[in-house]
């Protein structure tokens, strides 16, 4: 057998483990669409649950960033968040933006398909997709 014989043998027994179905390739990574409201003295996210399953963070993470951002106290109820303040759909949107910016997308390869790893006291942002280990500053 000559090394071309070889070389196309074991390109066929590759091509026969490979999934028979392409998978399903996800459009431009989106988040939700901020739904707020305004009661008194405190601002509402009503689907504060939703936009953290979406970006795949802890919604504690997400809360503290927020809270700290917007210099207020916050509390999870259900599906919602509540901060304590007057607080505009833009202004959330904004700080939501720069929190995926920071904690979610890959710095390398710009996925959106990461976790978030704690070594020690340190906590780095792991990519799915490129395998890159990036440090990100705490919380």
């Amino acid at each position: 057998m000559s090394g071309e014989e070889e070389y196309i043998g074991m390109l066929d027994r590759a091509y026969s483990r490979l999934p028979k179905i392409a998978p399903k390739r996800v459009g431009r990574f989106e988040i939700p669409e901020v739904r707020h409201m305004i009661i008194g003295n405190r601002t509402f996210i009503k689907n504060f649950k939703q936009i953290s399953e979406t970006i795949r963070r802890d919604e504690n993470h997400l809360l503290r960033f927020l809270a700290k951002e917007m210099a207020t106290a916050a509390t999870i109820e259900g599906e919602q968040a509540i901060f304590h303040g007057k607080f505009n759909v833009e202004t959330i949107k904004r700080l939501i933006e720069s929190y995926v910016k920071e904690y979610v997308i890959c710095p390398v390869c710009r996925s959106p398909d990461t976790k978030i790893v704690k070594e020690e006291r340190f906590r780095f942002i792991v990519c799915e997709a490129c395998g890159a280990k990036s440090s990100i500053r705490g919380i």
